[in-house]
């Protein structure tokens, strides 16, 4: 493939192409936009803005809940040499935050997104008392509906060393940092991505990753575009509602690109065990890159042993290993080839030293993916605490150099210093292991927790505590830090956990139980919290939990816990009581009342589909998963039920 100078050249070589982008918004509701007709809006829509006087060097942050209108907005700012800042929409609070933040931070920023998502920031930011953020809203925001397309947009002509757009995929929502990708990051990167993968015009992609995603955006539009296939884009939330249309589409669509972290394998399992898919042929499906955080063998097999009888070959999954500070793609694995593991013991992961082998089911044992070698343009060297390079065999510290390695941290110079070393080698803050030539993720160098001089990573401990019955990986969050009273540090263990705190005992039991019996270690605090902090790319923000505890902030809520109290009759309606007890079933960690919000209890999208599913199987044809947004507590469901008799 050839190397583009930049991402104007690109959509420009492939605009003459019989492609398009399919825009998935239901099972029956999609649009088609094809690489001409791409051009031809974003060039009307860059008129528009360049009319409300935005220039080059600008920033156009995109806030759109439409990736059709995402794309077009990408495309128009790329275009004009405004820089683009792709931003995911949230319900949260801290969403909104973050977004405010971001435009207080940026030099020349606009906003680009829709009435309703406007009218709730303001509302937001006016009850904060942010003034300066409210008056950037009210002044600097071009709304998707209202934009009137007159005269065609002026081109630009950048270099490749301009920045192209920034990502903001990492990094507190306190402080924000945005990773400035320049347009010779993403060619290099797009090439490196698309000779690794084999990927070829006549391939068709299927992406539900969410475009603010690096993964998402880079992987599986820019890259895919660039290979010259037609790909199509599913709505995240239209996966997470109906998660089996994922599999539909791909044999619909005869897709042989497909993508999905851990959560989409295990969120589509939940569904496909209990429903099935009737015709479904997967024999087309070449690769499905699974990456974007620690990737489970367990589920990986779970999951092609269940499609396995559907055509799905073993060598379509396909790991991989990136960061949005090198772009996206820094390690792949080689198309064809099964994926295959190493097992370890647990206790021998010290950095600078070999690991031990261990035998699958020993009590000491974990898994690791080989995630492959590195792509080409970027250099991958190990090296210990003192920055010393290790030899194949010794978990290092993972460091990163090449033409797709970001320069800066937009307008953070102390944050772009900490990156590098003094080599001027990118610190990714993983490690890992060079295993015959692939590399293997072993944790994150800084999540290290050091108990009686031993080495353990939090998601090893994690793991163990999620077999617990009602908890989940990613609702738990294991850390290690030093207080001004203890001498060694404390063994830490955080749970996602928004009910009455009397009923937390025996989970906090139940955690110290497991752990001490599969790790031989000893917690000192189970800690209930009623959120776990994650970045944008959804890494778990630790840090953030140990400096509160350190702090004192959970010392009044853990003198709160005690043990479960049964619970009492909560309503006389058969109906609702029938769905208490199929919440019980699901949301085992939860008590969940006739009028609780099933969006705000704590559960997992995964537990709430899974509730819906049996609700479904009591009531066919009553109640879908579409319907809860509707209709979000109990009491409501069973009253919509009832009006369907």
């Amino acid at each position: 493939m050839q190397l583009y100078d930049t991402l104007i050249d690109l959509l420009d070589d492939v605009r003459g192409r019989d492609r398009h982008i399919r825009f998935i918004e239901g099972e029956r509701d999609e649009s088609i936009v094809t690489f001409a007709d791409l051009w031809d809006r974003a060039i009307a829509l860059l008129g528009s803005l360049q009319s409300r006087g935005m220039q080059s060097g600008d920033q156009l942050v995109i806030f759109s809940k439409s990736n059709e209108s995402f794309v077009v907005a990408f495309w128009a700012a790329m275009l004009g040499g405004i820089v683009p800042v792709p931003i995911g929409v949230g319900i949260s609070d801290e969403h909104r935050l973050k977004l405010l933040r971001i435009l207080r931070q940026l030099q020349n920023a606009t906003l680009f997104t829709e009435s309703d998502l406007l009218d709730r920031l303001l509302v937001f930011s006016r009850a904060q008392g942010l003034d300066g953020a409210t008056a950037i809203l009210e002044s600097r925001t071009v709304l998707i509906g209202d934009v009137k397309t007159g005269n065609d947009g002026e081109l630009c002509s950048p270099t490749p060393d301009d920045i192209a757009f920034i990502q903001y995929s990492s990094g507190s929502t306190g402080n924000p940092k945005g990773v400035c990708l320049t347009h010779r990051n993403l060619c290099t990167n797009i090439r490196a991505i698309v000779e690794a993968t084999h990927w070829m015009e006549h391939d068709q992609s299927l992406s539900w990753m969410p475009l603010t995603h690096d993964m998402g955006l880079i992987g599986y539009h820019l890259s895919v575009m660039a290979a010259g296939m037609n790909h199509a884009v599913m709505d995240t939330s239209v996966f997470v509602r109906r998660p089996l249309l994922w599999m539909s589409k791909a044999n619909e669509l005869r897709a042989t690109q497909l993508c999905s972290p851990n959560f989409g394998y295990k969120h589509f399992l939940r569904l496909f065990e209990r429903k099935g898919l009737a015709d479904l042929d997967l024999s087309c499906v070449k690769l499905i890159l699974n990456g974007a955080e620690p990737i489970s063998y367990e589920l990986c097999e779970e999951f092609l042993a269940a499609l396995a009888p559907h055509g799905l070959q073993r060598s379509a999954m396909f790991p991989v290993y990136g960061l949005a500070e090198a772009t996206v793609g820094v390690a792949l694995s080689r198309p064809g080839d099964e994926y295959s593991r190493i097992c370890v013991n647990r206790h021998s992961l010290r950095v600078g030293e070999a690991y031990e082998t261990a035998d699958v089911g020993d009590a000491d044992a974990v898994s690791f993916i080989k995630v492959g070698s590195a792509v080409r343009d970027v250099e991958i060297r190990l090296v210990d605490d003192a920055d010393d390079v290790l030899t194949d065999g010794k978990i290092g510290h993972i460091l990163l150099r090449g033409a797709s390695v970001t320069e800066k941290i937009y307008g953070d110079t102390q944050a772009t210093a900490d990156l590098f070393t003094s080599d001027g080698w990118l610190r990714t803050g993983d490690c890992g292991v060079f295993v015959g030539g692939q590399l293997v993720i072993t944790g994150r160098s800084k999540d290290i927790i050091i108990v009686n001089g031993q080495n353990y990573y939090p998601h090893d401990i994690e793991a163990v505590i999620a077999r617990i019955d009602g908890l989940e990986l990613g609702k738990v969050v294991v850390g290690g830090t030093k207080t001004t009273d203890s001498q060694t540090e404390e063994l830490l263990v955080f749970v996602l956990y928004r009910q009455d705190l009397e009923a937390f005992g025996a989970i906090a039991d139940a955690v110290r139980a497991r752990v001490g019996e599969q790790t031989g270690l000893e917690v000192d605090h189970v800690i209930p919290i009623s959120r776990v902090p994650k970045t944008t790319s959804g890494k778990v923000q630790r840090v953030q939990l140990l400096s509160a505890y350190v702090d004192g902030e959970f010392s009044d809520v853990m003198g709160q816990v005690s043990p479960v109290a049964e619970s009492a009759a909560i309503d006389d309606d058969p109906m609702i009581v029938e769905l208490v007890a199929i919440c019980r079933e699901f949301a085992k960690d939860r008590a969940i009342g006739p009028d609780d919000n099933l969006f705000e209890v704590g559960v997992s999208s995964l537990t709430l589909t899974e509730i819906v599913l049996a609700i479904d199987e009591r009531h066919p044809g009553k109640f879908d998963i579409s319907d809860l947004f509707d209709y979000p507590t109990l009491r409501e469901i069973a009253d919509f039920i009832r009006s369907k008799d």
